[in-house]
């Protein structure tokens, strides 16, 4: 049998394996690092759009935010204003208000009654006088309450002349200042 030696041949080859091998395990490592930097530059492109969308917005919002101070100002003077405007309303609406008072309080003075003060607080009249009897008195509450424009009277106070030495009662009587039943009609 004729020798022949293999070893240098299997020798050969496994070498040129073992490079084979080694070169395909670099090349995946190559491949692998390739792949990662691609994959992190593709998180990192994609971290810097994000970003830039966040300023963007965030931009938006701070314009946003501006534009709703303004609405809040502009709403602010709005309700202002129409205070202002409820206020005047008011004020022209009640404007003859103090003519009808007086225009009342005489009317309904009967004869033998003086008034000496006069107070008005809101919608309550508070006045003081004298008279030359209880009677008189309770005729001016009759048509106190018989008026449109007052009614709801209430005695405080009253000194019969006997007491007081001037020979008229003094007096202290409050009634309401109120609408005509038909202004309360139509206002309603």
């Amino acid at each position: 049998m004729a020798r022949i030696n293999l070893l240098p041949w299997r020798e050969a080859r496994r070498q040129r394996r073992q490079r084979d091998f080694i070169s395909a395990v670099i090349a995946a490592v190559m491949v692998t690092l390739l792949a990662g930097v691609a994959v992190q530059m593709q998180f990192s492109h994609m971290i810097d759009n994000q970003k830039q969308r966040n300023d963007f917005l965030a931009a938006e919002i701070r314009k946003l935010d501006e534009i709703i101070k303004e609405i809040e100002r502009l709403d602010a003077r709005k309700q202002d204003l129409l205070a202002r405007i409820n206020i005047i309303q008011t004020l022209q609406e009640s404007r003859p208000e103090i003519v009808r008072l007086f225009d009342a309080v005489v009317v309904a003075m009967p004869e033998g009654v003086f008034l000496v003060d006069l107070k008005q607080s809101g919608g309550t009249v508070t006045v003081e006088g004298r008279a030359q009897s209880n009677a008189r008195v309770s005729a001016l509450m009759r048509n106190i309450e018989d008026s449109e424009w007052i009614g709801s009277p209430q005695l405080l106070l009253i000194e019969n002349k006997d007491q007081t030495g001037t020979g008229l009662s003094h007096f202290r009587l409050s009634f309401k200042q109120q609408r005509k039943k038909t202004d309360q009609a139509e206002a309603g």
